[in-house]
């Protein structure tokens, strides 16, 4: 691949991965919030012990595994662009003697 198509190529991925890596830090800062909210919704179900409660611990639950499943996907698109940045970065290296 001629170097210049390598060189715009890693700026493109470089974009990504920046983009990525902000989503990802935003989608750790709501994880952590649901796992407190989904926290707290277990002990108030486990003092009133009321169906509600039951429920809406449930639910809290489930909202923060769905966004761990969406943090961890995001975390591995971070490191699917890592690794093509360095796989750039290889082709742009000149190769040894």
């Amino acid at each position: 691949m001629a170097q210049y198509l390598v060189e715009r190529r890693l700026m493109e991925v470089s974009k990504r991965l920046s983009k990525a890596k902000e989503e990802l830090a935003v989608a750790d800062e709501q994880l952590t919030a649901l796992r407190d909210v989904a926290e707290e919704a277990r002990v108030r179900s486990l003092v009133s012990e009321t169906p509600l409660a039951a429920k809406e611990s449930q639910e809290a639950t489930r909202t923060a595994e769905a966004m761990s499943g969406a943090r961890d996907s995001l975390a591995l698109q971070v490191k699917r662009l890592q690794d093509e940045i360095d796989e750039l970065l290889d082709k742009l290296l000149p190769s040894g003697p």
